[in-house]
């Protein structure tokens, strides 16, 4: 095998586990995806290239089960998160980012464990538009600060006990324009670049199939089962910050 299908073998096989991960439960695998495609691309391709499948993911979950989406929350959930975007991006410049991502990751880690352990769940009966507008502008934040705009939008739809399928698809129907201005912006910075379209189409060919595949993982996951999942996953998010936050180059 010569360098280069070694770098493409790595591409496919990142972009599948992430892939994956996110057709099943609807988030996670920036986490995933942007790390690991950092140990062989610059991080300038990394992050655009993780943003783009992100993208192409959102579309095909869409297409696939629009019908199971909140469209109210999706749309509550959008303006507040382009308000947050640029208080995220000067967050991102200032001079205390390992003290705000700690203290992100102790946020997300205190839900994740006390819905794990705690014997009383935090539960809304209906929409709220408070929690909307207040889980879209952290959702917001984080996007521009960090590139996770996850977190806050589970913890709403944990404690909507969303199903599953109606999880997985709202989560997109959200992702799908939220990331797509982010590409506008990398666009616009110079970042989208002929290399970047060329990883891109390579990782369409494991993007796709992981999705579909991860569709039908979704659809046999039920109630709790699939919360005690979503939170897990919040527990390694909230790990997985805390780790950068305490990491001194």
């Amino acid at each position: 095998m010569t360098s280069v299908h070694v770098l493409i073998a790595e591409i496919l096989l990142v972009v599948f586990i992430a892939s994956l991960v996110r057709a099943i439960f609807g988030f996670g695998e920036a986490l995933i995806a942007v790390p690991l495609l950092a140990l062989f691309l610059p991080i300038q391709i990394a992050v655009p290239l993780a943003v783009l499948v992100s993208v192409a993911i959102a579309a095909v979950v869409v297409v696939q089960d629009w019908r199971k989406i909140h469209l109210r929350s999706a749309a509550w959930l959008l303006p507040p998160t382009f308000v947050g975007i640029p208080l995220g991006i000067w967050l991102l410049r200032g001079p205390h980012q390992n003290l705000l991502k700690a203290a992100l990751a102790i946020l997300i880690l205190a839900f994740a464990a006390y819905s794990l352990l705690g014997k009383r769940k935090l539960y809304l009966a209906h929409e709220s538009r408070p929690w909307l507008l207040a889980c879209g502008f952290l959702a917001g934040v984080l996007g521009g600060a960090y590139g996770i705009n996850g977190p806050p939008l589970v913890v709403y739809g944990a404690m909507r006990r969303w199903s599953p399928q109606h999880f997985r698809a709202t989560l997109q129907a959200y992702f799908l324009p939220a990331s797509a201005v982010g590409i506008i912006g990398y666009a616009l910075s110079g970042l989208w670049t002929r290399p970047l379209t060329h990883y891109f189409l390579i990782s369409l060919a494991a993007a796709i199939p992981a999705t579909l595949l991860g569709g039908l993982v979704n659809r046999r996951l039920r109630g709790e089962a699939f919360l005690r999942f979503v939170y897990i996953g919040l527990l390694c998010i909230g790990l997985g910050l805390l780790a950068q936050a305490l990491h001194r180059e």
